[in-house]
């Protein structure tokens, strides 16, 4: 079952801008498209094929991974496939040193 993530399950709120919203957003790799880490309408699907990757559906892997965005992927990590890849690596070691939480 595909997770679904409404914008009042995230921790931060996000811009919606408004003029790409209808292009194609992340489905899966590859996706060499630029990836807009400050856009509602690019964050969520995002964090909802790396919640999906990870079997989680847990509220708190959820703020973790918005923290990690935030803070730890580098700004010139900029594609789709490579913020995907970035995070889904970064959460799974997160998730297997704090013992498999999901």
């Amino acid at each position: 079952m595909q997770l679904t993530i409404k914008p009042s399950d995230l921790q931060y709120r996000y811009p919606k801008v408004k003029a790409p919203r209808d292009m194609p957003k992340f489905s899966g790799l590859p996706d060499p498209n630029p990836f807009d880490r400050d856009d509602l309408y690019d964050v969520i699907p995002m964090f909802e094929a790396v919640m999906n990757a990870l079997g989680s559906n847990d509220g708190v892997v959820l703020h973790r991974m918005e923290e990690v965005l935030s803070q730890d992927v580098p700004r010139w990590v900029a594609t789709r496939e490579d913020v995907y890849r970035c995070l889904l690596q970064v959460m799974r070691g997160l998730l297997e040193t704090a013992g498999g939480r999901r």
